[in-house]
This record gives C-alpha cells, structure tokens and sequence, in this order.
C-alpha cells in the first residue's frame, strides 16, 4: 500500500491500534449522521480488514488518516470502486473523519491527494463523489476540491431503505480538471493495479468533514 503525505496529513496502511478509534467514530451518533446504523465493534473491525484486502487486491482504497503533527488517528479517506447496483459507474472519492478533526480543512487536504493519485497514478479519466441530499458540509469539500454536481445526476441509493439517507447528489472532476494539488507518495510501492472488482466499504455516501 503506497503511502500519500500532505503537508498535514499522513495517508498509510491501517494499524491495529487503529481499530479502537475507528469503532469509536462508527459508533458516534454524529460521524454517523448521513451514513446509516451504528456499527457495532465487531462490525467496525470488520470493514478495517475488508478495506486492507480490498487495497491489496486492487492498488488502491481507503487509507487511515494520521495527523502528522500528533501521530493521531482521526479518520480515512480514499477512493473506492462504485457498487454495481448503483445508476452510475467510476471510482469514488471520499472521506470520514472524527469530530475533533472537523472544520480543520483535512478533508479537502486528503481529498486533494486522493484526487492526485487517481489521476496520477492510476490514470482515471473521471472521480466521483456521493453523499445524502442534506450533507451540506461533505458537498461543500466536493465544490472546494474543483468538483461539479448536475442535479440530473441526483440518485437514490438503492442499498438504503427508504427515508432521509436515500436521495443522494452526485458531484464529478475529470481528469482534465486541475486540483492545484500533487500528492507526495512513496516511490517504493507497488504499482496500483485496476482490474479488481469491489464494492463500497460500509457505504458510497461521505461523512461530514
């Protein structure tokens, strides 16, 4: 798993010590606002070793989110291949981070070198970015990070029941489109491979940043 560092943040390989953070944003109410259920802690681990073998699979995912500063844990953030029963195709971008981490600008920071390694390292001619109608502060890091959203692409995602969660807004950046923003990553890895098939861990929708 290659690793991506900003000027704040580290993007790196999940760690033990990270699970019990991890089961403590899914099990806040807040964190959880625009995503659905509670996760219980066995839930949690759960989507942790999904994410590695899925990273590992494919050359890309979500990474855990480290404040470089502190060596905290505050979250994570990555790109991941749209489900199949969703109106729309591509890689998404998103990100989920804990309370304390929020309105510091990190979301738009990691997001901008997720978008770098796409476009970068992987070749995507397109990302994309989801979440519920009413996440105002996730949308407003998509409009920062150079994405635009058509409302004729508006969806309800078929894998929430029906209710406040399942009308959901798409935004899109091509590659084309200039995120001001190279990721600085280790050379060392493995090159990214694209040919796997996966589905959203624990959800397509971005959390509040």
């Amino acid at each position: 798993m290659p690793e991506l560092r900003t000027d704040r943040l580290l993007l790196r390989r999940w760690r033990e010590s990270d699970l019990e953070p991890w089961a403590a944003m899914n099990a806040d109410p807040e964190v959880r606002e625009h995503l659905g259920e509670l996760l219980t802690r066995e839930q949690s681990d759960a989507t942790v070793a999904l994410m590695q073998a899925e990273f590992d699979e494919r050359g890309f995912g979500w990474w855990a989110l480290e404040a470089r500063e502190t060596g905290e844990f505050i979250g994570r953030a990555g790109l991941d291949e749209v489900g199949e029963d969703m109106p729309f195709a591509g890689v998404d971008v998103g990100w989920r981070l804990i309370r304390s981490a929020w309105g510091h600008g990190f979301a738009t920071e990691a997001a901008l070198a997720c978008l770098a390694f796409g476009f970068e390292a992987l070749g995507l001619p397109e990302v994309v970015a989801s979440t519920t109608v009413n996440n105002l502060r996730s949308q407003a890091v998509m409009r920062r990070i150079g994405m635009t959203r058509d409302p004729a692409d508006d969806f309800e995602d078929p894998s929430v029941p029906v209710g406040p969660l399942r009308q959901c807004v798409l935004y899109r950046t091509p590659a084309e489109m200039p995120t001001g923003y190279t990721a600085r990553r280790d050379t060392t890895a493995s090159s990214p491979k694209t040919s796997g098939v996966g589905r959203p861990s624990d959800g397509t929708a971005n959390s509040t940043p």
